[in-house]
């Protein structure tokens, strides 16, 4: 309707505007258009994905030295909201006082949040690159400390980063 309550007719189509076919032109011309675009799609397995410093992949523990950062404090096991961590302290003859007697991360539980990196008081818990995890099993899902340690050289763009942006 208009101001003075009269009706308003709509202009009217002709048949090749109401057969739509200047809007199937359009949208053939963008998918032609598109066709010599250059490809973004990654191929998977044969080109591997390079991630930045800022990605969280599969959280590690870091040895510095061949001794671990790690002092058993728990604060990543309290603060991890999917309970994929585990830890258990024990006595150290060293100079720090404790050390994980027993570190587990459940990767199938694991939402890689990265708090558990945020809490870390030692930064001995780092997001990692891998982003490859496949299991058989259960049990193959759970991580110890073999096969969560790793030097610090390894994720040092990483500690760089948080350096960085904290």
């Amino acid at each position: 309707m208009s101001r003075n309550g009269k009706m308003l007719r709509g202009k009217d189509l002709n048949l090749w505007q109401r057969m739509y076919i200047p809007e199937i032109l359009k949208g053939l011309r963008l998918t032609f258009w598109s066709l010599f675009r250059p490809k973004i799609t990654a191929q998977y397995p044969e080109e591997r994905f390079n991630p930045p410093a800022s990605f969280r992949g599969r959280p590690v523990l870091v040895e510095e030295n061949g001794i671990e950062r790690c002092v058993a404090c728990g604060l990543c096991s309290r603060v991890c909201p999917a309970l994929a961590i585990e830890v258990q302290a024990s006595e150290t003859p060293l100079e720090k006082e404790r050390y994980p007697e027993k570190f587990e991360i459940n990767m199938v539980r694991c939402i890689f949040c990265g708090f558990c990196e945020e809490v870390c008081p030692e930064e001995a818990i780092i997001m990692s690159k891998e982003y490859e995890l496949v299991f058989d099993s259960q049990e193959e899902a759970v991580f110890g400390k073999d096969k969560l340690l790793v030097p610090i050289e390894s994720v040092q763009d990483r500690l760089d980063f948080l350096h960085k942006h904290r």
